[in-house]
């Protein structure tokens, strides 16, 4: 599934954005290559301005909301509404669920007021979501290694 399949008409929907192996390789061990695909992700979001984004990332454990917004343009910024809690805050979501990711998801929305709100999420890692859950669009940027001395060209592979 694409991104673009993934939303309906013009709903009001939320996007859970996940940092790691989705905006930067994971793992990043060049701090110039953090965000290196956030442009992309503004740039594909613009024809959709009824997406309001949510933090999944883990980032959210060591940044507040707005630090973590301070990462995004200043456009792009105003559609970020929140951060998902921790799964060890809601062990009955996570005991009925049973995935992690999925979970903090799930009790982000019930504390919104809005659980029937249409959402995706974009993730690199799927075994944090029930298996074949249709909201999920995998997606993971892998690093690409150096090979035989062409370390230029697998740069200009990722992202």
């Amino acid at each position: 599934m694409t991104f673009k399949d993934a939303l309906p008409g013009n709903e009001k929907m939320v996007l859970f954005l996940d940092f790691d192996g989705v905006l930067h390789p994971e793992p990043c061990y060049e701090k110039d290559r953090l965000f290196c695909c956030l442009p992309r992700l503004e740039n594909s979001l613009i024809d959709f301005p009824f997406v309001d984004i949510v933090f999944s990332s883990t980032w959210r454990e060591t940044l507040t909301l707005p630090e973590l917004r301070a990462l995004f343009s200043p456009s792009f910024a105003g559609r970020i509404i929140g951060v998902t809690p921790s799964w060890e805050d809601h062990q009955d979501l996570l005991e009925n669920i049973g995935y992690q990711r999925q979970a903090e998801i799930e009790a982000w929305l019930r504390v919104s007021g809005e659980p029937w709100r249409p959402w995706v999420a974009i993730d690199d890692k799927p075994y944090l979501f029930k298996p074949f859950l249709p909201n999920l669009i995998g997606y993971a940027l892998k690093v690409i290694r150096p090979h035989r001395g062409n370390f230029e060209k697998s740069r200009q592979l990722m992202c």
